[in-house]
């Protein structure tokens, strides 16, 4: 499942991507397979990364491409200054209490003229999951921010970054975080959940045509997403 699209990050052959808090490595795996670049995924969950590596294995990553996975804070990277050519932080920084500081070190290791982009969760379907279920956001590890888009997009651009580009993602999912939210207490056997998931492997295996159709039209009034896209000032 992506929700970063590269169509919308004018990488070139060879630059240097770095995805801060990447999992278990689904946007590496997506640049390294159709991007010639090299990538870099950094977690702080050696659990994810452990199943990235395992996964690298299984995937067609492409010729003169590479990707590679470090254990690393967010708030201090073991990177120099100025270093990559793009920077990935998705669905990040609503985990992290003091994320000023992690889009300042995103800021220094990216190059003048760079790109970045950020995605978080939209601020109305996540109050609703939060009104919900209060182990949604108290449980290790939860989210711990609510974001105003203009907001988060100003304290970016503050840093020297200039916005190009909006878009939203994965609407179908909405309801189904809902749903776990309304049966948070029996999640794993409730019947409801268990359909709505089924549902969305279905799509993400099969991507037919009518739930793409469907997602496309509902992504601008409930994506469950909001994808930010800058490019750092050349001057900076």
């Amino acid at each position: 499942m992506q929700t970063i699209d590269f169509s919308y990050l004018p990488v070139r052959t060879g630059d240097l991507i770095l995805d801060l808090g990447c999992g278990e490595g689904r946007h590496v795996f997506a640049a390294a397979c159709h991007l010639d670049v090299n990538v870099f995924g950094v977690d702080l969950n050696k659990a994810d990364l452990l199943s990235a590596k395992r996964k690298e294995k299984e995937v067609m990553i492409r010729d003169g491409s590479a990707a590679e996975f470090i254990v690393g804070d967010a708030l201090c990277l073991p990177f120099e200054d100025d270093c990559f050519d793009a920077v990935i932080c998705s669905e990040v920084l609503e985990h992290v209490r003091d994320y000023q500081s992690v889009l300042k070190e995103i800021g220094r290791v990216l190059r003048s003229g760079g790109f970045f982009c950020a995605s978080v969760p939209r601020r109305w379907p996540e109050k609703i999951c939060w009104a919900l279920s209060r182990e949604y956001h108290e449980v290790p590890g939860g989210h711990v921010h609510i974001f105003r888009t203009g907001q988060l997009r100003k304290e970016i651009e503050n840093l020297g970054m200039r916005y190009y580009r909006r878009h939203w993602a994965h609407a179908l999912h909405v309801p189904f975080w809902w749903l776990k939210c309304i049966f948070w207490k029996s999640q794993n056997t409730n019947l409801l959940v268990s359909l709505y998931h089924r549902m969305l492997v279905w799509d993400l295996m099969r991507q037919p045509l009518i739930t793409r159709l469907l997602e496309s039209l509902l992504n601008p009034f409930m994506g469950k997403s909001v994808v930010l896209y800058f490019r750092k000032d050349a001057s900076i």
